[in-house]
């Protein structure tokens, strides 16, 4: 619908909220909210409120990378990956130098780094091609989660199987070749690191540019808010720029809360193991649930662990949007071919997370953001996995390059 005076789009109607997704929904955000205050402690409530916070930001923005990746291959549009930039480089210009002084008061600071070797190549690789038939990556399986699809449930449940299988082979893993891990701003200075993040993600940033420009001759431009004045911020759609700062400033927010960046996927590997523990799966026995970290994570409520309560938090925070949005609408019929890519794609996922040191948000945004090499390497051999997934797209009956 047009504006005929303005020669604009009119605005969006008020949508009818989803009333009983949306008590529901907030209702176990503020009930979370206080349980995890008394049995945890007030930060780890806080981390769930603001995966509640990323959650609808998620879920308002349509921020994905798979789709921004797959509108690049197969339009050559770049608005979303230009927007996943701007976002990257905004949290590493904080989080660089907050790493790099190691602490802010009593709380420790660390980045999220991980090791530059075959383990990263493969599990990226595989990460990339598992999106494109899951449908989403890591932070965006959990908000359309979130807002009600049952087919990304699949690819969820799937996602935690691939994960558990991943920890028990990543020892092996990483015995194969490896320059260890990199980190930038040690290497190179912490300004000097902060302007290479910048530089590097500003050239990605341009060549999509210039390839959208080449195919269409314009620039794609960001979509003014379709709604009436403030409206917008409560139903949605949000600005894709808008929604890739706040999740920048979120990020930053979970350095300073807990300590590190924003991650996703450890949380699944730990329900895995968990649900694998429960039906008699002597996962302790493993090695990678021996290591101190993982290890006293299993050992411990799932509401202990950081990433696990801010992915409750997500899954909560974008269902509350939806409901907002007038869009929670749960379907549970799926088609054979897009359910077997919902599975595929859920294991290639989870094993690759594993072996890759985290998914499009622990790896290649906290990674790229905190200075860590491993994040670009992520970045590049994900992005070559995606281009074959979108190939493979057609072959479960989805949507992939046009057939001419």
């Amino acid at each position: 619908m047009t504006d005929v005076t303005i020669g604009r789009p009119a605005a969006l109607p008020a949508p009818i909220i989803d009333r009983a997704p949306a008590l529901v929904a907030g209702g176990a955000l503020l009930v979370g909210f206080l349980a995890i205050t008394q049995l945890i402690d007030l930060r780890q409530a806080a981390l769930f409120m603001v995966g509640g916070l990323l959650g609808a930001a998620l879920y308002h923005g349509s921020f994905g990378f798979t789709g921004g990746w797959r509108r690049m291959v197969v339009e050559r549009r770049g608005r979303g990956i230009r927007a996943q930039m701007l976002m990257i480089g905004v949290a590493a210009v904080a989080m660089i130098p907050l790493i790099a002084a190691g602490n802010l008061g009593d709380q420790a600071l660390v980045g999220a780094m991980g090791p530059v070797g075959v383990s990263v190549i493969v599990g990226a690789t595989m990460f990339g091609l598992g999106m494109q038939l899951g449908g989403g990556c890591g932070s965006g399986t959990l908000f359309t989660v979130g807002g009600g699809s049952s087919r990304m449930l699949v690819t969820l449940v799937f996602f935690i199987i691939g994960a558990l299988v991943g920890t028990a082979h990543l020892p092996w893993w990483l015995t194969l070749p490896s320059l260890g891990t990199i980190d930038i701003g040690r290497e190179l200075g912490t300004g000097t690191a902060v302007l290479a993040a910048l530089v590097g993600l500003g050239l990605v940033a341009l060549v999509t540019a210039l390839i959208e420009r080449r195919a269409h001759g314009n620039i794609e431009t960001e979509p003014v808010p379709s709604r009436a004045g403030w409206n917008w911020l409560t139903y949605g759609p949000w600005p894709l720029v808008g929604a890739g700062l706040l999740l920048a400033l979120l990020n930053i927010a979970t350095l300073l809360l807990a300590g590190h960046p924003w991650s996703v996927t450890f949380g699944f590997g730990l329900w895995g193991a968990k649900a694998a523990q429960a039906v008699g799966v002597p996962v302790e026995t493993w090695e990678f649930w021996n290591w101190p970290g993982p290890q006293t994570a299993l050992q411990s409520s799932v509401l202990a662990d950081v990433t696990s309560v801010m992915n409750f938090g997500i899954v909560l925070g974008a269902a509350l949007a939806a409901s907002l949005a007038g869009r929670f609408a749960p379907k549970a019929k799926i088609p054979l071919g897009s359910f077997l890519a919902a599975v595929v794609g859920g294991l290639l996922m989870g094993y690759g997370a594993r072996l890759s040191f985290g998914c499009n948000i622990g790896a290649l945004f906290s990674g790229i953001a905190s200075g860590s090499l491993h994040g670009w390497l992520w970045f590049a051999c994900a992005f070559v996995g995606s281009l074959a997934g979108v190939w493979a797209r057609p072959l479960f009956g989805l949507d992939g390059f046009s057939r001419k």
